[in-house]
């Protein structure tokens, strides 16, 4: 008299009599019927999967731009420590 039935959702023992799931709450009426809970896939591209193209995006390291400051800058710092330079000299006079 105790029988029980698995979900055909999740797979879970139901009382017999039950009228849904107490695990899933499927039910007759929205998911019991083995049809309509069968799954085909997630819908994904057919494409092929280039596994080494993956792991060379996901492991090695992404290409930097070279740290340290650019020669503009360089440039303008030495010419401002010229003038910077004129300046103290010129005032010592």
């Amino acid at each position: 008299m105790d029988e029980e039935f698995q979900c055909p959702c999740c797979g879970e023992d139901v009382p017999a009599g039950a009228e849904a799931c107490p695990h899933c709450g499927a039910c007759r009426e929205t998911g019991w019927n083995e049809d309509s809970t069968r799954l085909d896939g997630l819908d994904l591209p057919d494409d092929e999967f280039d596994y080494d193209r993956f792991v060379q995006e996901e492991l090695d390291p992404p290409r930097l731009k070279r740290a340290g400051l650019s020669w503009f800058w360089w440039a303008a710092s030495v010419v401002l420590l010229a003038l910077l330079l004129l300046l103290v000299l010129a005032g010592l006079r």
